[in-house]
């Protein structure tokens, strides 16, 4: 008796997973889930919050660190803007063209 007990239990159940899997989904369909919190218009908002805290980040950085970059008025000199000559990290090319043209081909040479 015992084992068509538990023989006649194992259609039981799968039919009454299948019941139960119909009964679920037919109470998803009727009662939906609420949207989700994160729509395109939350994105928007936290992009607009993350950009006003980066504009407060670089505002602030500037007011502590500006005078650093501003160039001093009584020691401005006339004269060629940029680094001196002694301090340039690249050796000037003054046969270099200004322009990105091929250079015209050498003459040939005889032997």
């Amino acid at each position: 008796m015992g084992d068509v007990l538990l023989a006649l239990s194992i259609p039981v159940l799968v039919f009454g997973g299948g019941i139960y899997a119909a009964c679920d989904c037919w109470w998803r369909r009727r009662h939906p889930a609420p949207p989700s919190p994160y729509t395109h218009r939350a994105a928007r908002l936290a992009e607009q919050d993350m950009l006003l805290l980066a504009e407060e980040i670089v505002d602030d950085a500037y007011a502590a660190l500006g005078p650093l970059y501003d160039a001093p008025a009584a020691s401005a000199a006339p004269g060629p803007a940029g680094p001196p000559a002694a301090l340039s990290s690249r050796p000037s090319r003054p046969a270099s063209t200004p322009d990105r043209a091929p250079s015209p081909p050498a003459a040939v040479q005889k032997p």
